[in-house]
């Protein structure tokens, strides 16, 4: 359980089922003036994990000041991480909002306590920094880490703890590896993914509406598609698959790309309760016609 106050508090707020809760979307809104666009986005750290192994997960996010604008930085000087090569697998695709353990970084069971790992985002005439380091208030566990991500992710069950999942031996779900895709202009890149479903948690009655619908709930796994990165927009049919319970599910979409050039498209999949990510990489290349007329 996470030790810092401010991480408990959060912890409770998802827990009292208060909140209808959906993928990539605020987990809340900040009082005083909205933005539609025109500010920047700052990376922030979140905490961190102990792994089985030994090693330590440092977990980032970040906050969009606008509510509308998405925001693009592309890894270099403007979107780096220190120590290493500067790409730690950080996103370029910033949606407005605050949005939490968007990815993390691993680092070696013998790395200093007292060690920084910088995140350094430039945008909008502004550099915004993130240090995360092994503070203990700032260690974090699955609960949490499950609680205010969902926040950015999925609708979740309403009553319900997300405590209970988890002591009831919930494991999150499990996406099969997919190859990366090549893809010519116009054409559209066709994602297929499958996840597991452990069936827990499991649907109550309780949670049912008269029409037979769950109040609130992904009754079994659901599988959200975002742009992670890329130079360009993206457009997805569908953005989210149905829920299957209790078995494995195939969720498929068809991605349009607005330019050429280098994507990173993330699959987010949910039970409810627990989430997992996978990013397939997608080379989109120009339009025959374009290298015609370019000659």
């Amino acid at each position: 359980m996470a030790k810092n106050i401010l991480g408990c508090a959060m912890f409770l707020l998802f827990t009292t089922g208060l909140l209808s809760l959906h993928a990539q979307q605020p987990s809340f809104t900040f009082p005083g003036i909205q933005y539609p666009r025109g500010q920047d986005v700052s990376p922030t750290f979140d905490g961190w994990e102990r792994n089985p192994d030994g090693t330590f997960s440092m977990w980032f996010g970040y906050f969009n000041r606008n509510n509308q604008e998405e925001i693009d930085v592309p890894i270099g000087p403007e979107n780096t991480i220190d120590p290493g090569n500067g790409d730690q697998g950080q996103p370029t695709h910033f949606y407005p909002g605050r949005r939490w353990w968007v990815f993390k970084v691993v680092v070696p069971k013998d790395w200093p306590l007292d060690k920084r790992l910088v995140w350094t985002l430039t945008n909008k005439g502004r550099t915004n920094q993130s240090k995360a380091w092994l503070l203990p208030e700032w260690e974090a566990d699955k609960l949490l880490i499950s609680a205010n991500g969902a926040a950015d992710r999925f609708l979740m069950v309403l009553g319900r703890p997300i405590a209970e999942a988890i002591n009831e031996g919930d494991v999150a779900p499990v996406i099969m590896p997919v190859s990366a895709q090549t893809i010519t202009l116009p054409a559209a890149a066709k994602l297929t993914v499958t996840a597991n479903d452990d069936g827990i948690p499991k649907p109550r009655e309780g949670d049912r509406t008269a029409d037979g619908n769950v109040r609130g709930a992904v009754e079994g796994v659901r599988i959200r598609w975002i742009l992670y990165r890329g130079p360009g927009n993206v457009k997805f049919d569908p953005e989210m698959s149905p829920p299957v319970y209790g078995k494995p599910l195939t969720a498929e979409t068809k991605v349009s790309f607005s330019v050429p050039g280098d994507y990173r498209i993330r699959a987010i999949a949910s039970d409810g309760a627990l989430f997992s990510t996978y990013d397939i990489d997608v080379k989109v290349n120009p339009s025959k016609s374009a290298d015609t007329t370019a000659r």
